[in-house]
């Protein structure tokens, strides 16, 4: 076989190769992508997300970033960082859990050394999340101590 010869042998067999793994992996992506969650309708910042402002859609576009809510499980219930648009995808990092705690409320501090607890009433300086570390000014003497929100509404203080 001469060198023209095995040019276009290669050339006869590796074009319609080409085109199958184009075709293949159009598909893939566009399966890939799967459903995106979009508001039915405008939610401002500070607002909870609820189950009936949301649809989930079926993304055609297959050159959409990542980083968008895919299920209405994950964004039901969260607050708004910004404003949401009907129709538009709704990027993750544009929501965030409730707070636990809110600034001013009356919660319990609590330290724990060993098989000792003391606890005591406070008033956070600022709104958080569970698992947040936050501030908190204790009623009892003033003192501005800091700690971690627990899922009951309390604050784990920190040892100094």
């Amino acid at each position: 076989m001469t060198f023209r010869q095995m040019i276009r042998y290669l050339v006869r067999v590796s074009a319609p190769l080409a085109v199958a793994a184009s075709v293949l992996t159009t598909t893939g992506a566009a399966l890939a992508q799967g459903l995106a969650v979009v508001p039915t309708q405008t939610i401002y910042p500070g607002e909870t997300v609820s189950a009936s402002q949301l649809e989930e859609v079926k993304v055609t576009n297959p050159n959409l970033a990542g980083g968008y809510a895919r299920s209405i499980s994950e964004v039901e219930g969260m607050v708004s960082k910004r404003t949401l648009l009907p129709g538009r995808t709704i990027p993750v990092a544009s929501l965030r859990p409730p707070y636990a705690i809110n600034r001013g409320a009356n919660i319990r501090l609590t330290f724990t050394i060993g098989n000792m607890t003391i606890s005591a009433s406070g008033t956070p300086l600022t709104d958080a999340s569970i698992g947040d570390v936050i501030k908190v000014r204790n009623l009892d003497s003033g003192v501005i101590v800091t700690g971690t929100v627990l899922a009951d509404g309390t604050v784990q203080v920190m040892a100094k």
